[in-house]
């Protein structure tokens, strides 16, 4: 092999220090070459460094170099080492060209070189923090780390360019910096002259173009326009002029929604939220949200699509709840699944079915699954030691166990995982377990129990992982969770529990026992369907027809990548996996988390209640969807987005455009003759259209959220540049100009109502119905910008989209929301009588936390009385007074009396 360099090549860095990787396994000859002379006969530009394989074959990419080495030298590739390769590739490399010859050639220095660098360093540091090990794809370097490392080196070599905060960055870096092959490589190239080793060869390279690509970011950035040919922009044009015609016909709306053969047949399912726990904003945008944006868009597309979800109704968490509250299990789940469903209706999440697990299609389903794994050898019998309360007479299940990890120390880990290493535990590995309902220390007790054989069934599942994930859409963070877990090596786990409240087990010996909820919960989806359509099985018996979407968050990627494949592979009976499985991270509140008992963070039930209307929300969610990286919700960031994005960008360009028409053409589309400026625009629009769908397609909510936002700002510039407001008073070719920008501009905005309508559904038909927008139109979405109200189209009455977020309304919802106010529980809205037009009824509390709050206040007002006794500092007193007037307004409340205003002395 010859490998051939060019004297201050960055490229060179990886791949020397990868070559060594590959010493002694091949001979290689290194040629030096000048920065001009072309080395591939079949290029035209001088390309280095390239590899000339024995075999005559030229590799002349940086990192197919580097994994030919690492290849050679028995490593084995893996999934999120070329999703590395590829985002370098993709977002480091552009803008890091961009910052070197910055630096190097223009002599730059400070912000300027390191702020466009910014976001991937970031991107890097959080990748790295959020797992437990040291390098980018395991425990030890793989050739991701090399190519980013010999990438980043000539920059991050001074440590002004490695920003402090970035402290896992900063060691990743330096680890790598100090072995040996990597030091080689960097003397060879840098020749102790440091980043001005490269400044020979880059003054001969043609300068980096700006990167396209967008900023994942809560801030709108400039948008840089693609760059059009002249046949991009005839297309464009050709497009605009088919109008409706083009548009393909509309399918018909069938129920139940089953697959067709032929078609695109998507089914997408919403982790199945536990049935008395009331979704926060979290819950809602890992899941909920998500998989609707997802399933609005496929319906869209007109593909064949069926969304479903529904509430996880077994386990003790649901024998605990109905034991506080005085009901049966079945009860609780009535009432909570009631709940659930009214939330998610509020939000508009258009499942086709909500349904339930506690249905004799459940018991059905999961029982057959549980045979045919019994019958092929997939079951084991064991005895179990368990945790059981003594206090309140039952064995505990994993989640109402918490501990310290015995992995990594956190203290609040749970029976079953610990949510800050991701490792699952048996309970009886928790340091220091309580019993989360009573606090006291549980003992260990034996029970024989039944095990899905996991390690049996580890084969297959990494065939079919082998199958499914190249070219899959799974999410990365979901990838290097399975990954990790195999890499561990699989263990046989426990799929009974000692339970009433649960799927009973079909086996002699076993009949006082349930199954656990984490092997029946995914057979939910089955059951639901089953309740929806006695068809069921066209849906999840037919893997070649069917495209499965899974969205949750990454707690529950094990569940729904790992075990659930396992027992259906197990059951050979040929069921639908998952193809695409669409993993969160998490959303946090403000600066800490979400606690319903501690009154901390927006619950779904409470979201109504601000007066904020539910797309608002919608919309706030999916901006700062924690797709790559952990986000926290902000109200100050909401009212800001809610301004600037909806009220002054997006409302305000479809108000203008609609506006124009009723105020200068009487409400009717005038006719347009497109300047060369127009066509340009137009195909710009398509450009961002089509980008719009490609981050869709892969699933990439957020950031297609921001094409909605581009185009409108593309609307706005264009009506301010064009100014139709004073065209139309001036002669005929103004006049005719100030029409065509109108006729386009109205015609942008019948195109944005239909991209929203994933995102916002409500302010998307306010829009259609304000344009009447034609039907065709609003039910389907084309790859191109076409013309869809065409000249002399009659609209409707025009009115503004969106409100102001006011200061003081945003500071008065952060104190409500801020934790120490009374827990606005849903179960108490349950218990309050409907409201009605003359009066609003208070919600009551339960006795216990009555009494709690009276002994409070007999407490507080002994406090009071003492002090006064003993005639106390008088501010001291009065703290005290006013601690005991809070604590009765809340029995007052929690009584559901009304709150007397205190009355003060009269001034004499």
């Amino acid at each position: 092999m010859r490998l051939f360099l060019s004297e201050g090549s960055p490229g060179s860095l990886p791949v020397l220090a990868a070559a060594a990787r590959a010493r002694g396994r091949a001979e290689l000859l290194i040629s030096p070459v000048g920065p001009e002379e072309c080395v591939v006969p079949f290029l035209t530009r001088p390309k280095v460094p390239v590899l000339q394989l024995d075999s005559g074959n030229y590799l002349f990419s940086t990192s197919a170099i580097c994994r030919y080495f690492f290849l050679l030298s028995g490593w084995e590739q893996d999934d999120l080492t070329n999703q590395w390769l590829e985002w370098e590739a993709t977002e480091l490399q552009p803008v890091l060209s961009a910052a070197l010859h910055c630096l190097v050639v223009q002599g730059k220095k400070g912000e300027e070189v390191l702020g466009p660098l910014r976001r991937a360093l970031t991107h890097i540091d959080h990748s790295l923090s959020r797992q437990p090990c040291p390098f980018l794809a395991g425990d030890t370097e793989s050739v991701a780390d090399i190519v980013l490392w010999g990438a980043l080196y000539p920059l991050l070599q001074d440590p002004a360019y490695l920003p402090e905060e970035l402290g896992a960055l900063q060691s990743w870096f330096q680890t790598l910096s100090t072995q040996e092959p990597c030091q080689r490589a960097a003397e060879t190239v840098l020749k102790q002259q440091g980043v001005l080793a490269l400044r020979p060869y880059l003054q001969k390279q043609p300068q980096p173009r700006p990167p396209e690509g967008r900023a994942v970011s809560n801030e709108p950035e400039e948008e840089e326009l693609a760059t059009l040919s002249e046949e991009d922009i005839a297309m464009a044009v050709t497009a605009w002029e088919k109008g409706l015609g083009s548009l393909p016909p509309l399918q018909p709306q069938q129920h139940p929604v089953l697959p067709v053969a032929g078609e695109r047949n998507v089914l997408i399912t919403s982790a199945l939220p536990y049935v008395n726990n009331v979704p926060h904003l979290g819950n809602i945008i890992g899941c909920v949200l998500s998989a609707d944006v997802f399933a609005r868009y496929s319906r869209l597309r007109q593909w064949n699509t069926l969304y479903l979800c529904g509430t996880d109704e077994y386990g003790t968490a649901t024998e605990t709840k109905a034991m506080e509250e005085g009901l049966t299990p079945q009860q609780i789940c009535d009432k909570y699944h009631a709940l659930h469903a009214d939330i998610y209706r509020w939000f508009n999440i258009s499942f086709d079915t909500f349904g339930r697990t506690t249905t004799p299609q459940q018991t059905k389903i999961t029982q057959d699954i549980f045979q045919r794994l019994l019958t092929r050898g997939f079951v084991l019998q064991d005895t179990v030691e368990q945790l059981r309360c003594e206090q309140c007479a039952r064995f505990l299940a994993d989640r109402f166990v918490e501990g310290v990890c015995p992995f990594c120390g956190y203290e609040e880990a749970r029976g079953d995982q610990c949510d800050k290493c991701g490792k699952l535990i048996n309970a009886i590995e928790l340091k220091k377990p309580q019993c989360k309902v009573c606090r006291s220390c549980p003992v260990v007790r034996a029970s024989r129990h039944l095990f899905l054989d996991l390690p049996k069934l580890e084969k297959r599942l990494e065939d079919w992982l082998g199958k499914t994930l190249p070219g899959s859409d799974w999410t990365p963070n979901a990838r290097f969770i399975i990954r990790s877990w195999l890499r561990d090596g699989l263990k046989p786990r426990c799929i009974t529990r000692d339970l009433k409240w649960g799927t009973p087990v079909p086996l002699e010996g076993f009949e006082d026992k349930v199954f656990y909820v984490w092997f029946d919960a995914t057979i939910g989806y089955l059951s639901i369907t089953a309740n929806y359509t006695d068809q069921w099985e066209r849906w999840w018996k037919n893997p070649e027809q069917v495209d499965l979407y899974q969205f949750m968050a990454k707690d529950n990627v094990p569940f729904h990548g790992l075990v659930f494949p396992c027992s259906a592979l197990g059951t050979e009976d040929n069921y639908t996996l998952v193809k695409n499985l669409i993993a969160t991270e998490y959303l946090n509140y403000e600066d800490g988390k979400f606690s319903k008992s501690r009154g901390v963070g927006v619950f779904g039930d409470m979201a109504q209640d601000t007066g904020i209307p539910a797309d608002i929300w919608r919309f706030y969610l999916l901006y700062i969807r924690p797709e790559g990286q952990d986000s926290a919700f902000s109200w100050t960031d909401m009212m800001i987005k809610n301004n600037s994005e909806l009220l002054n960008n997006l409302g305000n360009f479809i108000n203008r455009a609609g506006m124009f028409v009723s105020k200068f053409f009487g409400g009717c589309v005038p006719e347009m003759v497109l300047t060369h400026d127009d066509r340009r625009l137009l195909a710009h629009i398509s450009w961002e259209l089509q980008h719009y769908h490609q981050l869709l397609e892969k699933v990439r909510i957020r950031d297609a959220l921001r094409s909605i936002l581009t185009i409108s700002r593309h609307g706005n510039q264009y009506i301010q540049v064009n100014e139709p407001w004073k065209r139309i008073k001036g002669d005929e070719v103004d006049r005719q100009r100030a029409g065509t920008v109108t006729g386009v501009a109205v015609n942008i905005a019948a195109l944005l109502s239909v991209m929203l309508q994933p995102y916002m559904p409500t302010v998307s038909a306010t829009i259609q119905t304000q344009l009447q927008l034609p039907l065709p139109a609003c039910r389907i979405l084309v790859t191109n910008f076409i013309c869809t109200l065409p000249a002399g189209h009659r609209i409707g009455t025009v009115s503004p989209l969106f409100q102001k977020l006011e200061n003081d309304q945003i500071e008065n919802l952060r104190q409500r929301f801020g934790g120490g106010q009374l827990e606005e529980s849903s179960e108490l809205k349950a218990k309050a009588p409907p409201k009605s037009a003359v009066a609003e009824a208070v919600p009551t509390a339960g006795p216990q936390q009555i009494q709690m709050l009276m002994d409070e206040v007999t407490k507080q007002g002994n406090i009071v009385r003492e002090l006064k006794a003993q005639k106390a500092d008088k501010n001291q007193v009065a703290a005290e007074v006013t601690k005991l007037l809070d604590l009765k307004k809340q029995l007052a409340l929690a009584e559901g009396k009304p709150i007397e205003t205190p009355k003060g002395k009269k001034k004499k």
